[in-house]
């Protein structure tokens, strides 16, 4: 019996090693790192009204989708040029989303973006280490983890050197934080001399009210974005649900009561996260939900390890200036 149990062991061992070293030979360091904290990802098929989808989901999966609208919203004062709100999404009188809501302004809080290829630190480690006030989601990623966009961290370039961008960037330096609008503009340019920035995609809303956001109707995900109002504070949202597809994302900021003159798209789904905490006052969200479609068919993402928050490979972060 003990040899049988010492062979059974060292296979279990031999698999573990053999399950981990294919993650490193797919994706680095980073591939190793999320079986272990989570299991890995897949993905399975679900039909349109699948209990597995949150309600939200499914009634985003309807045809017609039923519009909405924003709910009434409070901001709260933490700190001068710091505040916070939540905005409820409706359905006639049923809310249906929330979106948790920041602003700032570039005058007192300036923005930060770090990266973790490794894909080791969460959304609570990222607080922690940088000892921000903020820390939201940063833009896309490959597989092994290295910004899939250009990336300014600390004065330092990161990310592809070749790329196009036609969306928009957050940049941040010593004038303070904004967004651009990179059409017609070079992203090199726009990063140049900036102390921290990043390049994402889609713009939700274009400074002359257009968006340049697309893409199919059933991808509906968690999301996150920037913003910029007229009055030049940025605004940084997080969506508690997945009701929204990009361009209804879009549609529904523009017609937000939050006067904004630019919005940018973020990476959403599970990694869609925002962690408050200052003057007493803590929020800490990670999101939990994406579909995506082949053909005809919608699929979920799934993980093993549910209760397991996926690491950050890229962050935005709000200090103090």
């Amino acid at each position: 019996m003990r040899r049988r149990l010492a062979w059974l062991g060292s296979l279990a061992l031999l698999a573990i090693l053999a399950g981990l070293g294919w993650a490193y030979a797919q994706a680095g360091l980073y591939g190793v790192t999320i079986v272990l904290r989570r299991g890995g990802s897949y993905w399975v098929d679900v039909t349109r009204d699948d209990a597995r989808l949150s309600p939200a989901m499914r009634l985003a999966l309807r045809d017609p989708v039923p519009a909405v609208r924003a709910g009434p919203i409070a901001w709260r004062s933490l700190a001068e040029g710091f505040e916070v709100a939540e905005m409820p999404v409706l359905a006639g009188e049923a809310e249906v989303d929330r979106l948790l809501l920041t602003r700032i302004d570039p005058r007192h809080f300036r923005l930060i973006a770090r990266g973790a290829p490794a894909g080791n630190r969460d959304l609570r480690d990222w607080r922690r280490a940088l000892g921000a006030v903020l820390v939201v989601n940063g833009s896309f990623y490959d597989r092994y983890g290295d910004p899939d966009t250009p990336m300014v961290s600390d004065g330092q370039r990161l990310g592809p050197a070749t790329y196009e961008a036609r969306h928009g960037a957050v940049v941040s330096d010593a004038s303070g934080t904004r967004l651009l609008d990179l059409r017609g503009q070079d992203w090199r340019a726009a990063l140049a001399g900036a102390r921290d920035g990043v390049v994402s995609w889609p713009l939700l809303l274009a400074p002359d009210g257009s968006s340049r956001a697309a893409g199919d109707a059933r991808w509906l995900a968690n999301r996150s974005f920037l913003g910029q109002d007229r009055d030049g504070r940025i605004l940084i949202g997080t969506t508690a649900d997945a009701f929204f597809s990009l361009r209804r994302f879009a549609d529904f900021l523009r017609e937000a009561p939050l006067d904004l003159a630019i919005a940018l798209n973020l990476d959403g789904g599970p990694v869609a996260c925002q962690a408050v905490r200052l003057a007493g006052y803590e929020r800490d969200f990670c999101g939990l939900w994406e579909t995506q479609t082949v053909e005809d068919r919608i699929r979920l993402l799934r993980w093993p390890l549910w209760w397991r928050r996926f690491g950050l490979p890229v962050v935005l972060a709000v200090v103090p200036r």
